[in-house]
């Protein structure tokens, strides 16, 4: 065991946020830290580093072992340079080096009587800076630079240029080249792209150490964790297994729980019923027996009612109007900022009802096209065509459809001013907003709170071309699955920036790949596109390799999603049918060589030589037939 908590307890102003956690955490554990928003996640972390002092309870790291935590924005404060800074970490590697190097000298001009010192000291040297990786570390620290979504050109950039993103990658990447005993992470995914998570997942999944998450991705989870600590009305509980069987168990026990807490309800009902109707009776034995069954309900432990299942926030999307079936169009989209070209010559096409997510490294443009969609940022190059009868709904990742200096109340009636006080008052208590904190000013609010604010808006907005940047981020897992449950339900359209794969894989019906300054389209959802992608890639590299053309022709999303991808689809569906049609004729041959079998048995065939003559050569003729099927479909089912 490498960690410990016993009996943790916290209050803030006399509100309990954690009351006697317990739980541990073994040498090579992989373990999650789950709740909903304000469930103490990150205060028990801040906790186990030292930062905050426990009211009651006790934390122990085992003797020897070493801890490293980051936070969720943190902090590198520093005049070096990206590449220098990571560096830093191993400065007892780079002495050692030295101190081999400045060994070699020596050696070269030392008498035979200090040889022998010299080659005994070099070789503890050289041991030492083997056993520590030495000869290895400079490309494991480019390799976690690259991991980390840092490109080489982007090296030598100063510390102090970077974004309070990028300054976190920069902390994370110190982080796992420290390598401690055990590594705390809160929310490390937030500030990282695609592949740069898909980096860390291996990274972690192979680390020689134990490891703490709290994250709301739970693609992400489910990949590395082993075991699940949940904080619920400010109690833990330890599920073995990653966060999908975790919710299976969590629901199991939720009902469980229920069913106790109704029970005890309906009991406790009842015995307050008899306790009236004995005392009705008004005389000394019925009232003595009332008041038996009184103390016999003080001394019953009242179970707490179960959370309810997403209780927080009620979400419906209903479009008011139907749109035509071209929603949107896009031919011939290029940007630039400067110098940096995002893309050029894009090409989109969206029907009705189509829930389509774009995915791409940080940088590459994605959250520009939706700004240049609702007109907030001009292309250079376009045509945007939007279809009969369509209404957006933009939801923007920095809420500038928020005025910062209105309250939420004013925020909602001013966007919609038919809706009565009631109706607005309901409309912010299903996304948490109650009593005074309707009058708080926008400017005042926190991203998670801005975000509620920003789907409020766009539930009201009746759009049926729901355009949404990140609408996951800053939400609880819980919220997520509210707003996925929504989408999900959606009759209109829906076109979205997400890094939350799991959000993805339970929305999108197509998701279009930024990549290379072209979108390339994949029909299906996360799960598929990563099945697709390496094949879908090759084989538009081998088109373009063996093209010949006198004018290059653009790769526009259209092509890439309706040839490629169709023609991959096509021949899936054509080897599964003829898969399917190859083990039909195998099953119905070898019925009917069983019944051959079965004839040549019959007693009026058994002296009937023609007969039996004319089976046999049936069966040969079956046995053929199969020989060649049996080939056909290894051939199938290996392609």
């Amino acid at each position: 065991m490498i960690l410990s908590c016993q009996n943790i307890s916290k209050a803030f102003n006399e509100k309990s946020i954690l009351k006697e956690v317990s739980f541990h955490i073994e040498d090579y554990d992989k373990a999650a830290i789950v709740g909903i928003n304000g469930a103490g996640k990150t205060t028990l972390l801040r906790i186990i580093v030292g930062e905050m002092t426990a009211d009651e309870g006790l934390v122990t790291l085992s003797k020897g072992k070493t801890l490293g935590y980051l936070a969720q924005n943190q902090a590198v404060n520093s005049d070096n340079t990206i590449y220098d800074e990571l560096l830093s970490v191993k400065a007892d590697i780079i002495h050692l080096e030295k101190q081999i190097r400045d060994a070699e000298h020596a050696m070269k001009s030392c008498s035979e009587d200090e040889l022998s010192r010299l080659m005994e000291n070099y070789t503890r040297l050289t041991h030492a800076f083997e056993t520590a990786n030495g000869y290895a570390y400079k490309s494991e620290l480019t390799g976690v630079l690259k991991g980390l979504g840092f490109s080489e050109a982007e090296f030598d950039k100063s510390i102090s240029t970077l974004s309070g993103g990028q300054k976190t990658r920069v902390a994370l990447g110190k982080l796992l080249l420290l390598k401690p005993d055990l590594i705390i992470l809160d929310e490390p995914t937030n500030h990282l792209d695609l592949n740069s998570i898909a980096w860390l997942e291996t990274y972690l999944l192979n680390y020689k150490g134990a490891v703490i998450i709290v994250s709301h991705d739970r693609y992400f989870l489910d990949k590395i964790a082993g075991k699940v600590i949940e904080i619920d009305q400010t109690k833990a509980t330890t599920f073995i297994g990653n966060y999908s069987d975790y919710a299976v168990k969590k629901e199991q026990l939720r009902t469980a729980a229920l069913n106790a807490y109704l029970n005890q309800q309906r009991e406790i009902k009842h015995q307050e019923e008899v306790i009236e109707k004995l005392r009705s009776f008004n005389r000394e034995k019925s009232i003595k027996r009332a008041e038996s069954r009184v103390k016999m309900l003080d001394k019953i432990e009242v179970l707490d009612k179960p959370t309810e299942v997403r209780s927080d926030i009620h979400m419906t999307l209903t479009p008011k109007y139907q749109s035509g079936n071209d929603v949107l169009h896009i031919e011939g989209l290029s940007k630039s900022f400067g110098p940096l070209l995002l893309f050029e010559n894009l090409a989109m096409d969206i029907k009705r009802g189509e829930h389509v997510a774009i995915i791409g490294d940080n940088g590459t443009g994605k959250t520009t096209i939706l700004k240049i969609i609702n007109d907030i940022v001009t292309a250079d190059t376009g045509k945007i065509t939007l279809g009969s009868n369509v209404h957006i709904g933009y939801y923007d990742q920095e809420h500038n459809v928020l005025h910062g200096d209105k309250t939420l109340f004013d925020e909602i009636s001013d966007a919609y001013p038919t809706l009565t006080n009631t109706e607005i008052r309901n409309t912010l208590a299903a996304f948490l907003f109650t009593g005074d904190d309707v009058f708080k000013q926008i400017k005042d609010l926190s991203g998670g709170e801005k975000g509620r604010v920003s789907l409020a808006k766009l539930m009201l907005s009746e759009a049926n071309f729901l355009i949404l940047d990140e609408p996951t981020n800053h939400l609880d897992i819980m919220s997520k699955e509210i707003l996925e449950d929504a989408l999900n339900a959606y009759e209109g359209t829906v076109l979205y920036v997400s890094h939350d794969r799991y959000f993805i894989n339970r929305t999108a019906s197509r998701i279009l790949d930024l990549t290379e300054k072209q979108l390339i389209g994949y029909l299906g959802n996360y799960d598929y596109y990563l099945e697709k992608k390496e094949a879908v890639e090759q084989n538009l590299l081998n088109k373009a390799t063996t093209a010949v053309s006198t004018k290059p022709e653009v790769l526009s999303e259209t092509k890439l999603d309706w040839q490629a991808q169709k023609e991959l689809q096509a021949k899936q569906r054509k080897r599964e049918n003829d898969l399917k049609k190859c083990e039909e004729e195998i099953t119905s041959l070898e019925e009917k060589d069983a019944y051959l079998d079965e004839q040549m048995a019959l007693p009026e065939n058994a002296t009937n030589s023609a007969k039996l003559q004319e089976i046999a050569k049936e069966k040969e003729e079956i046995a053929s037939k199969l020989e060649a099927l049996y080939e056909k479909w290894e051939t199938l089912e290996s392609s």
